[in-house]
């Protein structure tokens, strides 16, 4: 994929990898625009910012016609915009609660590509990328909602690569493991916090908060996107990060009771 004279569409582009996927794109030689729900200047920054939710179908249509206004088409979205949830029992969230991770984290991503999708196909051309994590093909005990979210973009993605492809679009996901990003700093609480799991959202969100601090910089993600936006022949998952490699490997061939000990041995859980 030639970047010249391409366009980017990269959503929660205030801070962490979506402001650094931003700026690697534009460096790469795309006219990007970032997104951000709270308004941002884009002074200093290398690309433009537009106002948009992802949970709003309303928000999503103006923002996607906007860029179209400016720049007539669009070649690749980087659906990035997702939060997380601190550790807490799946019991712990409400269904309105875990609705709301939903929305932003898969509905979001269904919302912009099905916005972005007519116009590519219109092109004969296009790419689509979607921020997912490791947790997409791992479980994350004491993060239910977060990881089911993932596997969620991982079947969608996959899915939608083999619908599109024979259009000249194809679609990728992206699997990081912890990153250092104010994304893992305001993380969701529970709505409905239940006294038998006080102890272990504790223990969890301390042994969450080591594993960022040793996690790779936004950097490593933003790279990685932009690998999969210029390839020729793109693969639909690429992995960010030694750390996901390593883990990727491990579900890919270890037995599956090697994985279960492995997971709870890491996040120092009881054994079982």
């Amino acid at each position: 994929m030639n970047m010249n004279g391409k366009t980017a569409l990269v959503t929660g582009a205030s801070s962490g990898i979506g402001m650094a996927t931003a700026e690697r794109l534009s460096m790469a030689g795309f006219k990007v625009y970032g997104t951000s729900r709270r308004e941002v200047r884009a002074d200093q920054r290398s690309f433009e910012m537009l106002s948009l939710d992802v949970t709003s179908d309303e928000s999503v249509a103006a923002a996607v016609a906007e860029m179209l206004r400016r720049e007539r088409r669009i070649d690749l979205l980087v659906n990035n915009a997702g939060f997380s949830t601190a550790p807490a029992g799946a019991e712990e969230s409400s269904m309105e609660q875990a609705r709301s991770i939903f929305d932003t984290n898969f509905f979001g991503i269904a919302r912009m590509t099905r916005a972005v999708v007519p116009h590519m196909r219109r092109q004969g051309s296009g790419r689509i990328i979607n921020i997912g994590s490791i947790f997409g093909f791992l479980p994350m005990p004491y993060m239910a909602f977060y990881a089911a979210t993932k596997h969620a973009v991982e079947g969608y993605s996959e899915s939608l690569d083999h619908e599109l492809r024979t259009m000249g679009i194809r679609v990728s996901v992206i699997e990081p493991a912890n990153t250092k990003t104010q994304f893992d700093a305001n993380l969701l609480e529970p709505d409905d916090k239940l006294d038998e799991y006080r102890d272990v959202r504790a223990a969890v969100g301390k042994r969450l908060t080591e594993l960022i601090e040793e996690a790779d910089e936004p950097a490593i993600v933003a790279e990685t996107v932009l690998k999969a936006s210029i390839a020729a022949n793109p693969k639909l998952r690429y992995t960010a990060g030694s750390r996901a490699n390593r883990l990727q490997l491990l579900r890919t061939f270890a037995p599956a009771g090697m994985v279960d000990t492995g997971i709870r041995k890491n996040l120092r859980l009881v054994a079982a």
